[in-house]
């Protein structure tokens, strides 16, 4: 499963880029990276999981702006149609996980 984290934060004022910056350094400290400007993505092998990273999300949101979390199984991220320029690319693999017998 997927988890995303969008958000729109402004960054007009110092105190409001550095509300931005302390938000998206805890999104990479939690294992988040960047998709494009303001789309951060996370793997997550449960629903479990899951919970636990969208809790970190909530918590370490800023007092202005707008963030979005919405979660997509492997199946609905595969189907992500991912263009550069006009030219169509593969979709993100999910990381290999380590596989216990």
């Amino acid at each position: 499963m997927w988890l995303f984290a969008m958000f729109d934060l402004p960054v007009d004022e110092p105190a409001l880029r550095k509300e931005y910056t302390q938000f998206r350094k805890t999104l990479l400290k939690e294992g988040f990276t960047m998709l494009q400007y303001s789309v951060y993505v996370h793997y997550v092998a449960s629903e479990e999981a899951e919970r636990v990273y969208r809790s970190r999300v909530r918590d370490a949101l800023p007092n202005h702006g707008q963030v979005r979390v919405v979660a997509l199984t492997d199946r609905q991220f595969e189907k992500m149609e991912v263009y550069v320029g006009k030219k169509r690319e593969r979709a993100e693999d999910p990381p290999h996980q380590m596989m216990l017998f």
